[in-house]
């Protein structure tokens, strides 16, 4: 397939760098949506992938328009590259990144709060700390939540000692001890989650990195995946990348033959799938997700959970005026992952700058790349170009691929490199 550099990638990152400036909205535009001459005020709600990159975009484009970004905590742990925490071979001040950047490069309001309410009849947003907001433009971006009820037996309480560490933090922290006290001959069981979810890579790949660990720490051991689906992301590629680096360790058990996880014990840690139960030594329980939880408050989510949008400006269909972009919104063919939400943030940010200039929304396109590394020299990828028709946001034919089944090693070594090389370009992105 064809491979997009690092210098291909930040060519694709910053081509919304080119749309023009505007630091005052037009009158015309004020009135029709009740707004007061003057600066635009946009407030972005989460510091991720999403959020931090549409902040920083917005201030490019147009340096008017006064950025408020509301985040609780004072630095963001990426999801991407935590696998790589548990497996050892990252450590989690490399994948922590500071929100300075935004707020003396470019003029970002950071506020280290948490919104409680969003008023969108108002336009304002109260915070935790009593503080209220008002906006022009709200773009949302909370990531994820979990259905902690949808398996019996497991609540947030549990998280504790079946951690699903699929928000990085403290839940990366707990179950890498977790990992590292577990015996050698002992049982490690993930339980992958339904789709849709952020990152359809990611169980497989942690699966892949833990093994890694095994392998060099804890030889006899084993690992279960236990899955409500009857396939995966790149599938072919992780089960052959699993046959040559660790042979006999991984088992993975699909929803079709009995891999859909009904409940749970977990003081015994023992999990009761559909055709027979399983004991272990540490679960990795990562729960059936949806929209952040202020999505869902504020009724930005439909039915199933997540966010409807405007493919083109990713204006919510619940409520005008607020945008949601990352995990939490309903993109189309667009996977939920950390690429995604940043491509999405640019989009966004065009669509509110034109808006406030009185013109069209630029019509957009996507790519999205998606690596795992199976082994730290070991990685392969998955990549798809995507573009807005009457159906929405769905992948050109033809375009994208994935790695080839039979590369030498040299080539996947060379993607794992891809895959570190993508890691710093993103984040300096997003944060830098």
């Amino acid at each position: 397939m064809s491979k997009i550099t690092r210098r291909d990638f930040l060519k694709i990152a910053g081509a919304t760098s080119a749309a023009g400036v505007l630091g005052h909205i037009p009158l015309a535009y004020a009135a029709k949506h009740g707004m007061s001459k003057g600066s635009a005020r946009v407030v972005i709600v989460g510091g991720g992938f999403g959020g931090a990159t549409c902040a920083k975009y917005l201030r490019r484009l147009d340096p008017g328009i006064a950025v408020t970004l509301v985040e609780p905590s004072s630095k963001f742990i990426t999801c991407p590259f935590s696998n790589l925490v548990l497996g050892g071979l990252r450590t989690m001040d490399s994948i922590t990144h500071s929100f300075d950047a935004l707020k003396k490069k470019h003029g970002v309001n950071v506020i280290h709060d948490t919104v409680t309410s969003i008023d969108a009849a108002g336009n304002k947003v109260k915070l935790k700390s009593g503080k209220t907001l008002a906006y022009d433009r709200l773009v949302v971006s909370p990531g994820i939540d979990f259905k902690y009820d949808a398996i019996q037996g497991y609540s947030a309480k549990a998280e504790e000692v079946m951690p699903h560490a699929w928000k990085a933090g403290p839940q990366t922290v707990l179950l890498q001890n977790k990992l590292k006290a577990m015996k050698n001959g002992g049982t490690f069981v993930i339980v992958a989650p339904p789709n849709p979810f952020r990152c359809p890579p990611g169980p497989y790949e942690r699966a892949s990195i833990v093994a890694h660990y095994f392998k060099e720490q804890k030889p006899k051991s084993k690992i279960l995946i236990l899955d409500a689906k009857d396939k995966f992301s790149k599938q072919g590629l992780f089960e052959a990348g699993w046959q040559k680096l660790y042979p006999g360790m991984i088992e993975w058990i699909p929803g079709n033959k009995g891999g859909t996880v009904k409940s749970v014990e977990v003081k015994k840690m023992i999990l009761d799938a559909e055709m027979a139960k399983h004991k272990a030594d540490v679960v990795n329980l990562i729960p059936a997700q949806t929209a952040g939880k202020i999505a869902l408050t504020s009724g930005l989510a439909d039915d199933k959970g997540w966010c409807p949008v405007d493919p083109v400006t990713f204006e919510s269909k619940m409520h005008p005026g607020i945008h949601v972009i990352g995990d939490s919104s309903i993109a189309g063919a667009l996977p939920k992952s950390g690429f995604a939400a940043s491509g999405e943030a640019k989009m966004c940010a065009s669509a509110i700058v034109a808006m406030f200039k009185g013109e069209a929304p630029p019509q957009n396109s996507f790519v999205n790349t998606c690596y795992s590394l199976i082994g730290p020299k070991y990685g392969i990828s998955v990549a798809g170009v995507y573009n807005n028709t009457d159906k929405g946001i769905t992948s050109i034919e033809g375009s994208g691929g994935v790695s080839p089944k039979d590369a030498p090693d040299s080539f996947r070594e060379e993607e794992a490199k891809y895959a570190f090389g993508w890691y710093e370009s993103i984040t300096a992105d997003s944060w830098g």
